[in-house]
């Protein structure tokens, strides 16, 4: 692999994006001073750019009762298991930012079973990585022990769809062979950065 490449398929020139993405881009910049690689290996393909942004968005954006932490929490535990290098450092350091704990963050990274998590989180997470799991299948008892848990059925379902997509991204990324920004790794480390899209 090439040290300067950010996936096996390159990105294009960023004076032939459309308006739109490069928008997008420029925003990045002026909150965070860079580009995700995530964003200029989608770029190859507008309509995949679009459509991947949209649901990053709608999930982690959105209105719910899951936190911005609490999700971010769940894709790099999710990006962890699937053995996502791209992912879980993006993702590791939005929720340094975050979730302001950036110990406990690496300790999501590395394991999220033996992390210092609250009741609730180690609910989120057991179920999400459940739904992580070759042919997962919820039964009732599986809602209703999460409903047990004080979750309700829209978190349940937020739960289980940043799960799904970010096994969909994790997928993705291994085969473009995305590298992360080198930025990535020291963000949320001092507390003192600001908040991050990493998508």
């Amino acid at each position: 692999m090439k040290e300067d490449r950010i996936s096996r398929f390159g990105e294009p020139d960023e004076a032939t994006l459309p308006d739109d993405i490069k928008q997008i881009y420029e925003a990045n910049r002026a909150k965070i001073g860079f580009v995700p690689n995530v964003f200029r290996a989608y770029a190859k393909r507008p309509e995949h750019f679009r459509a991947f942004m949209a649901y990053h968005d709608v999930l982690m954006k959105g209105p719910g009762g899951l936190s911005r932490a609490e999700r971010e929490t769940i894709v790099v535990a999710v990006s962890a298991e699937n053995i996502c290098q791209y992912c879980v450092t993006a993702h590791g350091a939005a929720l340094r930012i975050l979730g302001k704990d950036p110990i406990l963050a690496d300790q999501i990274a590395i394991n999220w079973r033996t992390a210092n998590l609250s009741p609730r989180l180690r609910g989120i997470l057991e179920f999400a990585s459940a739904v992580n799991e070759p042919g997962f299948s919820a039964t009732d008892a599986d809602i209703e022990q999460m409903h047990a848990q004080g979750f309700s059925d829209d978190e349940i379902w937020d739960i289980a769809a940043i799960a799904g997509f970010f096994g969909f991204s994790n997928r993705m990324a291994g085969m473009m062979d995305l590298r992360p920004n080198a930025e990535f790794y020291s963000l949320g480390r001092d507390q003192g950065g600001a908040s991050t899209s990493s998508a």
